[in-house]
């Protein structure tokens, strides 16, 4: 995560490709404007992303608890000797719902309340996979190096596992919950982790946070390390899927890890605020998703977090009490560049798309990028790199008379 001070402003201010769609849609000649949402959202199988109907008691939770609630479908061409493979994901952003000087208790307990009602909206729309968002459980405290924060950390089968397994199962769903786990059986110490709640209530297995950001108020690494799974992939009873969590959205060689290891759906739960990220938001997942053939789910909170204490950035400016506003924007990219608009920049949200698992290797057929990557040779580089001796590939111009290695 990332970060700027933000003031909460009026629904309808920037919110990435969303609202210069709608900017565009509203100033632009027709014909025109389908060139302009061509590039902006990309195409889908030639065409625009159709948007889902979703059912009554779905779109009435929506209205009753106040949340956005878009959904989209991506498709894949027809095949003969495949039947599609779609599956139906949801993204869920929030922001706190207590003020962080309340009871931590009660704190967590507003959460699991307010997300409760958008969890019932997928299980009623039928969503088969649902993500939420990084540390959902409690504001994203790390800015304040206050180790008081390290009492929401919990073990993999807390209160919050449990909370999500009964919800797997009523609605048959596989949930991934990103949380600040304590590791009873290594001394109690913290990691930045997503568990993966099975369909049946079961934990399929966990990821922790690859990548740990030291940038602005990012103290994350006062509290836990970089994580110790690798890049796992699981193979749920809908689909191979994968978490990069946060940071590593940073890192094109996490990306490209999980889909080595054969991921169709990446998810990126974040907590990411500002100017610093914000222009990147709907950049790098969307690449990520073209240059390893699979989908990609980015989940972002919501809200400005104000903390009792002040802490100050290492920048030389005045203490502040608030990390800046968190500006959702969820979304998801396909692996044929097309993406979805993004929810809400102020609101909470639930995002619902049906994803043909198909188009992943139909889109690796068309551009072949395993096949053209040059693995040996990256490694090569890589392996040489990491040694003491490593010397950059660097041919000198003979008129600037420098030596030829330097």
């Amino acid at each position: 995560m990332e970060g700027e001070n933000g003031e909460n402003k009026a629904e309808g201010s920037i919110q990435g490709y969303e609202s210069l769609h709608r900017l565009f849609e509203s100033n632009l000649e027709p014909e025109l404007f389908k060139d302009v949402s061509r590039i902006i959202l990309g195409l889908n199988c030639g065409s625009p992303l159709e948007h889902i109907t979703l059912p009554e008691n779905a779109t009435s939770l929506s209205s009753k608890f106040n949340f956005d609630l878009q959904a989209f479908s991506f498709k894949a061409d027809k095949e003969m000797l495949r039947e599609p493979r779609v599956v139906r994901v949801g993204l869920i952003q929030n922001s706190i719902s207590l003020p962080t000087t309340a009871h931590y208790a009660d704190q967590k307990k507003a959460i699991m309340d307010k997300i409760k009602p958008m969890i019932d909206a997928a299980g009623a729309s039928g969503v088969n996979i649902l993500c939420l968002q990084e540390a959902w459980t409690m504001p994203f405290a790390f800015c304040t190096r206050e180790k008081k924060w390290c009492e929401f950390a919990e073990p993999l089968d807390g209160e919050s596992t449990q909370f999500l397994q009964d919800l797997s199962r009523k609605y048959n769903m596989v949930i991934v919950s990103p949380i600040l786990e304590r590791d009873l059986k290594h001394g109690e110490t913290i990691w930045n982790t997503a568990i993966v709640i099975g369909n049946h209530g079961n934990i399929i297995g966990i990821h922790r946070k690859n990548h740990i950001p030291r940038v602005g108020d990012f103290n994350e690494s006062t509290y836990y390390m970089e994580g110790n799974t690798r890049h796992p992939v699981f193979e749920t009873a809908y689909g191979k899927i994968a978490i990069n969590i946060c940071y590593g959205r940073h890192h094109p060689l996490n990306w490209m890890a999980f889909g080595l290891n054969g991921a169709e759906i990446v998810f990126n739960p974040s907590a990411t605020v500002g100017e610093l990220s914000e222009p990147m938001w709907p950049i790098e997942a969307r690449n990520a998703a073209i240059a390893n053939s699979y989908y990609v789910g980015s989940i972002n909170r919501v809200g400005t977090e104000t903390f009792p204490n002040p802490f100050t950035s290492g920048d030389g400016k005045p203490a502040h009490m608030d990390f800046g506003h968190f500006y959702g924007s969820s979304h998801f990219s396909g692996p044929d560049s097309s993406c979805t608009p993004s929810l809400s920049r102020y609101r909470d949200g639930l995002l619902i798309s049906d994803l043909d698992l198909n188009l992943c290797r139909q889109i690796k057929d068309k551009w072949a990028f395993r096949m053209t990557a040059r693995y040996e040779m990256y490694a090569d580089l890589l392996k040489s790199y990491l040694e003491p001796g490593f010397e950059p590939q660097v041919i000198v111009d003979p008129a600037l008379g420098k030596p030829e290695h330097r």
